[in-house]
């Protein structure tokens, strides 16, 4: 028994295989998916993907955000942006972490949808600062 798992961004299906879990960031808080899962949809923030081979993590991906649908033999993540963990730059990361700090501070301004957008911004940024950590 396994699940099938699908990754895909705006530009392509990056993955496409067999896996025995994977645990995803939902925006509720991380999220565990085996065969058998209740079917749903949810959102997802930013932060890293955890592709389980038997008890072990095989592989991990960072995602900026997006979407998951969860059926009961497959996970489709359509995620926003794609980046597998040994390409993500916590260099990177800070930059996107300080413009989004001040797009933040903008928004403000401008009114709650700006700042709610500046804060999704936020959380990836921070979220690929931290998948640089470990």
């Amino acid at each position: 028994m396994a699940l099938s798992l699908e990754i895909v961004s705006p530009e392509k299906l990056l993955l496409s295989r067999a896996v025995d879990m994977v645990v995803i960031p939902a925006a509720e808080g991380d999220m565990g998916v085996l065969e058998g899962h209740s079917p749903m949809i949810v959102t997802l923030r930013g932060g890293t993907i955890a592709i389980y081979e038997g008890d072990r993590v095989a592989d991990q991906i960072f995602v900026s955000g997006g979407f998951a649908e969860v059926t009961t033999e497959r996970c489709t993540v359509l995620a926003t942006e794609v980046l597998p963990i040994a390409d993500v730059n916590r260099a990177e990361g800070e930059k996107r972490l300080a413009a989004a700090e001040a797009a933040y501070d903008a928004a403000s301004k401008e009114g709650t949808e700006a700042e709610d957008a500046a804060l999704v911004a936020i959380q990836a940024a921070r979220a690929m600062v931290e998948a640089t950590a470990g």
